[in-house]
């Protein structure tokens, strides 16, 4: 099998890279969908005296999009991911429904920006910091003028900053546990992450 390099950017997509994209994809969709029947009351007690901090709550939506541009570790996986998630979950039944795709959409977006600021040749934490925050922050924006229309300019800049503060701290940390568990489980080893551990290995 011809070695995939750990570093460094690769552009072109194999059929491996699609389907694991689409896996993904349809698994967090239902973990998404099953996020979305809990989330809702402990979301509203915290954010009770201080609406903003619903965001903290909002976060586990954007792992999908994360996860995979750190396994595929190519442009669009991101992208491809989250809005696949969001299409899986919408079709499942959200209370969402048909908007839950613009989400899916803006939030692989912003984690894609991220990424491309550095030429999607690095993936440790400063692009998965400030893809993780600009995912945040582009879903925030949405959400100014789809759900929060009666908030003021305090409170919808406080959601926007701890949304994207959320998914670029927990989110990031969530998705680089999942990425490592399954390197290590042997599941990535067609992907750079599974060619760092044998790379590991070897020293």
């Amino acid at each position: 099998m011809k070695n995939i390099t750990a570093s460094g950017p690769l552009m072109r997509w194999r059929t491996i890279d699609l389907l694991t994209c689409a896996f993904l994809g349809v698994a967090f969709g239902v973990a998404f969908w099953a996020w979305g029947l809990v989330y809702q009351a402990p979301s509203n007690a915290v954010s009770a005296g201080f609406p903003p901090l619903s965001a903290l709550f909002a976060w586990p939506w954007l792992v999908a999009g994360i996860v995979g541009i750190l396994v595929i570790r190519r442009p669009g996986a991101a992208l491809f991911t989250e809005t696949l998630a969001a299409v899986v979950s919408a079709l499942i039944g959200t209370q969402w429904g048909i908007t839950t795709l613009v989400s899916g959409l803006v939030q692989g977006l912003g984690v894609e920006l991220g990424f491309a600021a550095f030429g999607y040749a690095v993936y440790r934490w400063a692009p998965l910091l400030l893809g993780g925050f600009l995912g945040g922050a582009l879903e925030a924006v949405y959400e100014w003028y789809s759900y929060w229309t009666d908030w003021g300019f305090g409170y919808k800049i406080a959601y926007l900053l701890l949304l994207g503060g959320s998914v670029a701290v927990f989110g990031s940390l969530l998705a680089v546990g999942i990425t490592r568990a399954l390197a290590s489980s042997g599941a990535l080893n067609p992907f750079p992450p599974g060619q760092e551990i044998r790379e590991r290995q070897l020293v």
